[in-house]
């Protein structure tokens, strides 16, 4: 890793906004300590510190980060799209959801194998319906929903790329009221299901705010992003002080309004205000990458990051059932010897994530450039329609887990039953049709 992470560090033209690579990491760091630091597992199963702790829920106006990695996904595909579609004769949309998914999807794909396998061995061996193992079968599968959401983003961004070409903010404003609209029909208007609409318009709001940066005048940079944040930050406040709305910007357990599942006006309220936030530090984390042991690491660790993601909470349980294996205690979370625990803890799990990444780096690994352009052929429909499947079965596997594969557990996704094994295969299928949408030429694209 570090050999070649210095060589793609030296090769960084001068022109790349190393401070998007930056932010990208930087999120997916700070999702994987809360969620460290929200597990809270004891002898009764495994719960959520913020539930725990109420007041602590604060934290997750800082912790809850995933509107960035929305908004740099928006800079990067705007980018990526472009620099296809200037290199390339004809349709591009199924070359450009190829190459997408393939970075997204392998390294996803392996882990659901690999964590399948676990689950049916322990139900064969009579040893995966205890209450610690059945909760980490269900717990370990409910961060793909931020892949299924991210495979939507890549697949609307042509149409949403054209659509912000002819109306730039107009664009913004409009999937911001329409977010607003479905919460009036959710709490005032008691509509049932159209609280959902928001996966779409509340993501899709801050995919666009990326556009926003990598499109407008200013190149690379948002307009007046400290009254975006003052925005934003005044808009969260009012709706959670005022309004139908949690405190938390993460779910809890048993409340019957979250801000996260579905998205709600204040979920996009905060995520305005962080985009405006990250984007006044823009100025000085430029001139700290521009040192090459900061810009190596940046590199280095952008490489693996799905991957680290993906396998994060795998080291934590491993953890704590290497504290239960050696016969420790398991301290009641929140009290003091749990909080004297928790940097041993991280540590631990940050160690056992770098050897689960070292395993498993390979399968994120772009694929290899053949450097040749040429014609963008290929079946958009086929691609269209294998991306919807892969949503479908990585959102539906998030929601069930991979508790009683044997026993035909399902979970209701939207107004839909569905079962562990259908969702596997409805994201095999649709990986497949898209990978057999065009030609097998491979395709590299920017960011």
């Amino acid at each position: 890793m570090g050999h070649t992470a210095s060589a793609l560090a030296a090769a960084t033209p001068a022109t790349r906004d190393r401070y998007v690579d930056l932010l990208r990491v930087a999120s997916l760091g700070t999702v994987i300590a809360g969620h460290w630091l929200m597990a809270a597992v004891s002898g009764d199963g495994i719960g959520n510190l913020l539930a725990v702790v109420p007041p602590l829920q604060v934290l997750t106006w800082a912790l809850q980060v995933m509107p960035v990695f929305f908004f740099v996904g928006g800079f990067s595909h705007a980018l990526s799209y472009r620099a296809l579609a200037r290199r390339t004769e004809g349709p591009v949309y199924a070359a450009f959801l190829r190459a997408r998914l393939r970075r997204l999807l392998r390294p996803t794909l392996v882990f659901v194998a690999v964590w399948t396998a676990a689950a049916l061995t322990a139900q064969l061996l009579g040893g995966g319906g205890g209450r610690l193992s059945g909760a980490a079968f269900r717990l370990v599968t409910q961060p793909l929903w931020f892949i299924g959401i991210y495979l939507a983003m890549v697949a609307l961004t042509p149409p949403l790329l054209r659509l912000h070409e002819r109306c730039g903010w107009a664009a913004f404003g409009a999937l911001v009221a329409a977010a607003a609209a479905v919460d009036l029909l959710r709490f005032a208007g008691g509509v049932p299901y159209a609280e959902f609409l928001n996966f779409a318009f509340v993501w899709l709001a801050v995919h666009q705010l990326g556009f926003l940066r990598a499109t407008g005048p200013g190149r690379g940079q948002l307009r007046r992003p400290g009254a975006l944040a003052a925005a934003g930050l005044a808009g969260a406040v009012l709706l959670v002080a005022y309004g139908p709305y949690p405190l938390s910007m993460v779910g809890m357990p048993g409340e019957k309004v979250s801000n996260m599942a579905p998205p709600t006006l204040a979920l996009l309220a905060h995520g305005i205000w962080l985009v405006g936030a990250v984007e006044l530090l823009r100025g000085p984390a430029g001139a700290w990458l521009a040192r090459p042991r900061v810009w190596r690491g940046v590199v280095a660790a952008n490489g693996v990051a799905m991957t680290a993601f993906l396998w994060h909470l795998t080291a934590m349980l491993a953890v704590y059932a290497a504290q239960l294996g050696l016969g420790f205690a398991l301290p009641e979370p929140a009290g003091a010897a749990w909080w004297a625990q928790v940097p041993v803890r991280f540590l631990a799990a940050a160690a056992l994530t770098c050897v689960l990444v070292a395993v498993f780096r390979r399968f994120e690994a772009p694929a290899a450039s053949t450097g040749r352009t040429g014609s963008g052929s290929g079946s958009g429909p086929r691609a269209a329609l294998g991306t919807a499947l892969c949503l479908l079965g990585v959102l539906g596997l998030s929601t069930t887990g991979l508790g009683g594969l044997l026993e035909g557990h399902s979970a209701t996704l939207i107004a839909l039953p569905v079962t562990a094994p259908a969702a596997i295969g409805m994201a095999l299928g649709g990986w497949l049709l898209v990978e057999r949408s065009g030609t097998s030429r491979r395709v590299r694209l920017r960011g």
